[in-house]
C-alpha cells in the first residue's frame, strides 16, 4: 500500500483551527544604559553577591550572568576580576563613610549617638562583607586589596577633622580614634565572635569597646 503526498500542501493560516495561529512574541528590549549605570549595577550586583555567597563568589561571570551582560562587558568596565573587586571594595567604602560622616555629624548635633555610628562601621566590614572581601583579596595576592578603604576613610576622616579643628578640636585626637575604630572594626569582622565566645564575652563585647571609646572622644572634644 502507498500513499501518494502529491495532493498535500502546507495548511495555511485561513486552514488552520481557530487559536492554534502561531503568536511570535518580540523579545523586550534590553534598555540601553551608559556606561556610568552600567558599571553601578556591575558593582550593586557585585555587593549584593558579597553578601549572600562571600567574596569567592564575586567574579566577572558571576556578576555578568546576575545582570545580563556579557563578560566582555564587564571587561570593558574592570579589566580583571581584581579589578572588579577593587572597585566594589571602593564603592562599598564610599557608601559607608558617606552613611558614616552622616551620623557623626548627627551625633555631634546631639540628633544621634556614638553607638550608631559604632554599629555603622561594625555592620560595613561584617554584615557588609567589606572585611571578608579584603581578607579575600590579600589571600588571592592583590597586595592593595586595602588601598581604596584606606584612602576613602582617610579622606572622610580628613573632611571630619577639618571641621572639628574649625571648633577647636583636635585633628590628631579624630585620626587617632578612627585608627581604632576601624581596627576593630575590621578585627571583629573576621574573628570577633569566635574570639569573644573563647574569652567568655559577648558577641557585642568590640562594639560595646568603640562605643565607649567614641563616646570618651566626644565628651573631650571642645563644645561638647
Amino acid at each position: 500500500m502507498s500513499i501518494s503526498v502529491c495532493g498535500l500542501r502546507s495548511a495555511s493560516a485561513g486552514d488552520r483551527p481557530p487559536g492554534l495561529e502561531q503568536v511570535k512574541t518580540a523579545a523586550p528590549a534590553r534598555r540601553r544604559l551608559s556606561p556610568e549605570q552600567s558599571r553601578t549595577a556591575a558593582l550593586e550586583a557585585a555587593r549584593a553577591l558579597l553578601i549572600e555567597t562571600g567574596p569567592q563568589s564575586v567574579t566577572l561571570k558571576a556578576v555578568a550572568a546576575r545582570i545580563g551582560r556579557t563578560h566582555a562587558n564587564l571587561l570593558h568596565h574592570f579589566g580583571s576580576a581584581s579589578g572588579l573587586q577593587r572597585a566594589l571594595a571602593e564603592h562599598l567604602a564610599t557608601a559607608v563613610c558617606e552613611t558614616i560622616k552622616q551620623a557623626v555629624r548627627a551625633s555631634r548635633a546631639g540628633l544621634g549617638t556614638p553607638r550608631e555610628v559604632v554599629d555603622l562601621a561594625f555592620d560595613a566590614f561584617g554584615r557588609e562583607g567589606a572585611g571578608a572581601l579584603a581578607s579575600w583579596m590579600l589571600l588571592s595576592g592583590n597586595e592593595d586589596a586595602l588601598d581604596p578603604i584606606v584612602e576613602t576613610i582617610h579622606a572622610l576622616v580628613d573632611e571630619l577633622a577639618s571641621e572639628e579643628a574649625a571648633h577647636g578640636g583636635g585633628v590628631t585626637a579624630i585620626h587617632q580614634t578612627t585608627l581604632t575604630l576601624v581596627l576593630l572594626a575590621l578585627g571583629d569582622a573576621l574573628m570577633g565572635p569566635t574570639l569573644a565566645k573563647s574569652l567568655g564575652l559577648p558577641d557585642h563585647a568590640a562594639r560595646d569597646q568603640a562605643e565607649r571609646l567614641l563616646t570618651e572622644a566626644i565628651d573631650k572634644a571642645p563644645g561638647c
